[in-house]
């Protein structure tokens, strides 16, 4: 079957102040729903058809620009939608918490190293909170729509958030202000969705 935009958990207008309800409009029913329209054009008639995104992305042959563009940016998108929610922000609390703790120091100090991978992710590209096999946490970034799932790129593990950095996902409202971007990004963080995902992936 071919891969399908997802619909979002939440109304367009539910994340502002912090993201807009044209950014969100646009981001999603153009830009994700693009990414999707030419995986599936990759993928069709290979044997990639019919294979889990995950399956695709973990075996990726990295010279295929369309499957890692599209493929990428399809993954990608579909976790950051959920990983925000309008009744997001705050903290985490369980195992997440614990392993923020024992990776990082605090909160605040993750919230920093990821504010610092986001901001600093030059040119367009994302910044992951990654679990790898055993509970241990790490923060990484990627370029354009690479993530850690694929051979070679990032931190490894499984992301389990992850924050868009392309100009796209925030220039109507913050247009070069980045950081201030990234700021508002931790108001709507799903960290229950951030703790199921972190549960599956260790």
């Amino acid at each position: 079957m071919a891969f399908t935009l997802p619909d979002l958990p939440y109304d367009y207008h539910k994340l502002e102040p912090h993201i807009d309800a044209w950014t969100m409009e646009i981001h999603h029913g153009k830009h994700h729903a693009g990414y999707t329209k030419k995986l599936n054009a990759a993928i069709e008639g290979t044997d990639l058809a019919g294979k889990d995104i995950v399956d695709i992305l973990t075996n990726l042959d990295m010279e295929n620009s369309a499957v890692r563009n599209n493929g990428g940016g399809f993954y990608n998108h579909s976790l950051f939608w959920s990983v925000m929610s309008p009744d997001g922000g705050g903290t985490p609390d369980g195992d997440v918490a614990a392993a923020i703790n024992e990776a990082f120091g605090s909160f605040d100090e993750f919230k920093k190293k990821f504010a610092a991978a986001a901001g600093t992710r030059f040119g367009s590209g994302w910044a992951w909170l990654c679990v790898h096999k055993g509970g241990k946490v790490d923060v990484c970034s990627s370029p354009n729509q690479d993530n850690p799932l694929m051979p070679g790129v990032g931190c490894g593990g499984t992301p389990i958030l992850g924050i868009d950095v392309w100009e796209h996902a925030y220039y109507l409202n913050y247009q070069n202000k980045r950081p201030d971007y990234v700021g508002a990004f931790f108001n709507v963080i799903n960290w229950k969705e951030v703790a199921r995902r972190y549960s599956e992936g260790k």
